[in-house]
């Protein structure tokens, strides 16, 4: 499957990253930005967020249902920026179904909330000519 709004090469290089800068901002314009290790395409084409410790995060969301993330290993050619819209889920069968992903990986991890990222625009931001521009 592929998530909607995302190329096969931006998706690849997702793929391979395993901790994502995750920035959010409060209704005011605060910003935050956590480490996510539970990024991933969701069943749905959409890019799923599990929230096991965040508490600024969900808030933020929640006030402002906008992220953005960061793309970027060592190695890679090109780096990214998503940027997406936020639906919050505490049930249903997506959400519990991200609550055993979770569980699978680690029992006591509590899979809070189910963050369901709708990709709005990608931008490159390694530098050089494509630097800045929208994909």
């Amino acid at each position: 499957m592929a998530i909607k709004g995302m190329s096969k090469e931006v998706q690849d290089a997702m793929e391979k990253q395993k901790i994502f800068p995750f920035a959010t901002a409060s209704k005011d314009g605060v910003p935050n930005v956590v480490p996510i290790g539970f990024l991933m395409e969701g069943r749905d084409g959409n890019i799923w967020v599990i929230d096991n410790y965040m508490e600024k995060t969900l808030k933020n969301v929640r006030e402002n249902p906008k992220a953005s993330f960061y793309i970027w290993e060592p190695g890679f050619t090109e780096s990214y920026q998503v940027k997406c819209s936020v639906k919050v889920e505490d049930s249903g069968k997506d959400y519990e179904f991200a609550v055993d992903l979770a569980h699978k990986k680690k029992e006591t991890y509590p899979a809070k909330t189910l963050f369901k990222l709708t990709v709005d625009e990608i931008y490159y931001v390694t530098p050089g000519a494509n630097a800045g521009k929208k994909l």
